[in-house]
């Protein structure tokens, strides 16, 4: 079992920047994959950029160039950041961490973005 905890969220200008992290704690040696995945009001949630076991990171084409997934691993925690520049107004949605511990799948509670045009 893991837990998540997500910050970075918040209001930004179209053509800004934000970071979200989203820090795991608990059985992080059993993680086959992490990644973000966001909500619009409205719409279906859509997988923004994972990254593998392995290390190989994948990213919905509407973010590709802009965005930018790392992973940082620490003793007890692991910390999924992205980096999200050029920032755009259909880029406003809750954004949610995902984490796959064998084959159960481990959500955070989710954080606001939101960009003002």
């Amino acid at each position: 079992q893991v837990h998540l905890v997500e910050s970075g969220g918040g209001l930004v200008q179209t053509g800004g920047s934000l970071r979200l992290s989203c820090t795991v704690s608990g059985s992080i040696s059993s993680i086959n994959g992490m990644g973000w995945y966001r909500q619009a009001p409205g719409k279906r949630r859509e997988l923004v950029a994972q990254i593998t076991s392995g290390g190989t990171t994948n990213y919905a084409d509407s973010v590709k160039g802009r965005f930018t997934l790392s992973r940082d691993n620490a003793k007890s925690t692991v910390l999924l950041h992205l980096q999200m520049n050029s920032l755009k107004p259909e880029d406003t949605a809750v954004y949610c961490c995902r984490v796959v511990v064998i084959s159960i799948n481990y959500w955070g509670q989710g954080t606001q973005v939101t960009v003002s045009s």
